[in-house]
């Protein structure tokens, strides 16, 4: 089994810590997804985690694929064109997909640099914060590649066509605080106080009902394909369950009686 990835539970709140420190967290080693894809299910089984974390060990976030494994095209990158293909799409794309289609949110702490398929690692978040440190680049460009990890899809909907095309066609590499011009962060923090900064906004966002952040993240995500019509019968749907759960009694009678709620997820 690869040995990508650690968690780590803090009340509610789960950490996952990118392992490869010696390698700036490369990905795309055999069993990269396997192991991704397996972190990811256990948070989401466990009732009692509401909001997890994602970062890196080590000085950076992920130097993206195992540029090494390209040249010797081992693991992911061995083989014929259909092998390769095979190889993103059963370890690569393991890899975005379980993060991407977590239910509970996800932040990234991004605590160096996040080059290539580390950003768009970065990017399946609903919420980025970095280091001041922390560098962003699309650099698929000046080794022959082009985003084979859903970049192209994402990358457009956080920062818009014209940046990501930027971004990707040029291959340059931006630092935090453009990065927060441009949307990419949310914002940028200083490196001994990112940690604290992100278990701080993940445990805000673990106080809500977990039923309605759940479905309010699912609603946002639908939000950004599908129609105004869809999201509207959707979320006339999905409202009609909430208002029918202990957790938005909890709510009402707190705001009501002027106290913080204890919501239960029930």
């Amino acid at each position: 089994m690869s040995d990508i990835i650690l968690t780590e539970k803090r009340g509610p709140v789960a950490i996952l810590t990118l392992n490869r420190p010696d390698m700036m967290n490369a990905l795309g080693q055999e069993g990269d997804g396997a192991a991704v894809a397996a972190a990811c299910a256990a948070i989401e089984d466990d009732p009692d985690i509401r909001v997890a974390i994602l970062t890196g060990a080590g000085r950076a976030f992920s130097a993206g694929g195992d540029v090494k494994a390209m040249r010797d095209r081992t693991g992911a990158f061995a083989g014929s064109p259909y092998s390769v293909r095979e190889g993103y799409r059963r370890n690569i794309h393991r890899i975005v997909n379980s993060l991407y289609n977590l239910e509970i949110p996800l932040i990234s702490a991004v605590n160096g640099a996040a080059i290539g398929l580390g950003c768009d690692v970065a990017c399946m978040a609903d919420v980025r914060i970095a280091s001041e440190k922390a560098k962003f680049g699309v650099t698929f460009l000046k080794l022959g590649l082009i985003p084979g990890d859903g970049g192209a899809w994402l990358l457009p909907r956080i920062i818009g066509n014209s940046r990501a095309a930027e971004l990707l066609f040029t291959g340059r590499v931006i630092d935090a605080a453009t990065a927060t011009d441009w949307g990419l962060i949310s914002r940028a923090v200083a490196p001994d106080a990112l940690m604290d900064e992100a278990m701080a906004l993940a445990e805000e966002m673990a106080a809500q009902p977990p039923q309605s952040l759940r479905v309010a993240k699912t609603l946002l995500r639908h939000g950004q394909t599908a129609s105004y019509e869809t999201i509207m019968e959707m979320s006339a749907a999905a409202q009609s369950m909430m208002h029918h759960t202990e957790d938005h009694i909890e709510g009402v009678n707190a705001i009501l009686e002027k106290r913080a709620a204890i919501f239960e997820g029930k």
